[in-house]
């Protein structure tokens, strides 16, 4: 069995490889402000970025911010949001957090996690998001790409995505956790991929228990 370093080292190598090869660390969801992606997120559970992005410029459109969206139709938003799946469970999420953006916090997004995830529909990943994108909090954020990827890669060697946080926590300066988790997510979208990961491609192959494996 290879002698591999423990996980703090082996993020900062892994981070030094990928960093360099993923430095957009940006979210992939269009959005024109912060309400925007926040709800665009909401909207991204269970689905795919590319699809979010098919529907938020009508949901847009019709919605731009969470006054309007506080007083919609749900039955409109259930019919516009339809093809993101869960349509039901988000159209009542993303009104129901516009009517709490808009009542409790004068219209303007919330900028802390603690606040954030008190929102229906937000969770931890959500909340990690908009705060490094919108706010520059640094965020750990663990979608099933990073969650996939870091298990693998031994630096968090767990299925649960809370206790994934806290490892690569632990593993990584907090100064690097947004940048991290967009290198890691972006290696697990394209090369450490759920069904045949490419292997043979990964430029982190040397420090990877899991390699071959999969």
């Amino acid at each position: 069995m290879a002698d591999f370093p423990a996980a703090a080292a082996r993020a900062s190598l892994v981070f030094a490889r990928l960093a360099p090869l993923w430095p957009d660390a940006r979210p992939l969801l269009s959005h024109g402000d912060c309400f925007q992606l926040l709800v665009a997120v909401i909207l991204s559970a269970q689905c795919t970025d590319e699809q979010v992005n098919a529907v938020t410029p009508g949901l847009f459109a019709a919605y731009p911010g969470p006054r309007e969206l506080a007083s919609a139709d749900p039955v409109r938003v259930r019919d516009i949001i339809h093809s993101t799946g869960f349509y039901l469970t988000k159209a009542r999420n993303i009104v129901a957090t516009a009517r709490i953006i808009e009542e409790r916090y004068s219209g303007r997004v919330p900028g802390t996690i603690e606040e954030l995830v008190e929102l229906p529909g937000v969770g931890r990943k959500t909340a990690n998001l908009v705060v490094s994108a919108c706010f520059g909090t640094p965020g750990i954020i663990v979608d099933t790409h990073v969650l996939r990827a870091a298990r693998r890669l031994g630096i968090a060697p767990t299925d649960d995505p809370a206790r994934s946080e806290r490892m690569i926590a632990d593993a990584v300066p907090r100064e690097h956790w947004t940048a991290f988790s967009y290198a890691i997510n972006r290696h697990g979208k394209h090369v450490c991929r759920a069904r045949k990961p490419d292997c043979g491609a990964c430029p982190v192959r040397d420090l990877c228990p899991s390699a071959g494996m999969a």
